[in-house]
Parts: C-alpha cells; structure tokens; sequence
C-alpha cells in the first residue's frame, strides 16, 4: 500500500510538472520533505481552468507552497490564491483562526468580519471573511488535517471590495478549498528527479 501511494504521488508529480499551458483542468500538488517530528505532507487539489499553478518560483520568492493565479504573474496580491502551510503549534483550529483574527483586527480595528462557506470533505477547516478599511476583502481559510499529521494549512486571497468578478472569485476559492487533500508524502527517489513541490 505504502509503495503504490508513493507511486501515485510521483505520478501526481510529474502531472505538476507539465508546462504551463498543460495545466488546464488538472490536479496540482504541494508537497514538503519530512522535518523533525512532522512527516512529509502532500496537498492537492484542483486547479480551475484557465488558471495557472506556481511552487517553485513566485510562490518560493513570497515565502509559500503554492500560488494559483489567471494570466500573467504581476505580484499584486489581488485575485491570487495562496496556499501556506506550516507546522501546528497552536492548540487548535479555533486558535489558529483566533491568532489570526486579533493580528488582522490589530491592524485594522475598523475591519468587518464574517464567514466563509466551506465544505471540504477530507479535513476540518473554517473559513473567514475580512472587509478591509482599504476597500480589500481578504479570504482566510484554516485546514486541519489532523493532529497525526503535524502540520495545518491555510488557503488565502485578496479580492477588491468592488471587483466585477467577487463573486465568481470567490466561488472559486472556496471550490479549490473544497477539494483540497492532504497526503502523507514518502520522499523514496532521495531527490532524484524532477520536483514540483518545495
């Protein structure tokens, strides 16, 4: 068992790995090597058409797994879905969405916040909606896929409060969100090959 999930996450590799224009439709995949006490960790979920995938070189440069994004990378925060994850230190989801809350309300007192629908079948998460003073909607979701995995994750995406798209966008944030898994990841090439995860 052990050996074909291996198997099948090289195989979700070298999908990842295709060029850019390939990528339409497909599943993408984050992945981290195992660290001390937490075993290695793959997410995948899907990516929406027309979007592109990137680990390895925007992501890497703002300190992320993976960013998801439509046409050309521009580094704007705007309409860029970015997924984060670390290893868990906090006591719980509530905490994490607790911490992050008091640090946006920190920063912005006058910030509205609500919810987000959320419906991901494989791993607890809560989503929250932030409407900025600065007329931005900030999108935070906390994922955890359980205390035997070591790690929590988030899903985030800054919106125009009036962007024409926000409610596209947002529907699309929350299915990539949805159809996030998370993977136990087994390194068995020893670095060989080629990657697509950080």
């Amino acid at each position: 068992m052990k050996r074909l999930l291996t198997l099948f996450l090289l195989g979700l590799l070298s999908v990842a790995a295709h060029a850019v224009g390939d990528d339409s439709g497909r599943g993408v995949m984050a992945y981290g090597k195992a660290d001390r006490d937490v075993p290695g960790w793959a997410i995948t979920t899907d990516l929406p058409d027309g979007w592109t995938r990137d680990c390895c070189m925007y992501a890497k440069a703002i300190g992320v797994n993976l960013v998801l994004y439509q046409g050309e990378w521009t580094g704007d925060p705007e309409r860029v879905m970015v997924l984060n994850v670390w290893p868990s230190k906090l006591s719980s989801l509530e905490a994490e969405l607790q911490d992050d809350r008091h640090h946006y309300l920190g920063r912005d007192p006058a910030a509205k916040v609500g919810a987000i629908a959320i419906d991901n079948k494989s791993m607890t998460c809560r989503g929250v909606h932030y409407e900025g003073a600065d007329h931005k909607d900030d999108l935070v979701v906390f994922c955890d896929p359980g205390l035997a995995t070591g790690v929590r994750l988030s899903w985030s995406m800054t919106l125009a409060h009036d962007d024409p798209r926000k409610a596209e966008l947002i529907a699309l944030f929350q299915r990539v969100v949805d159809q996030s898994k998370y993977l136990k990841y087994s390194d068995e090439t020893h670095g060989a090959g080629t990657k697509a995860g950080r």
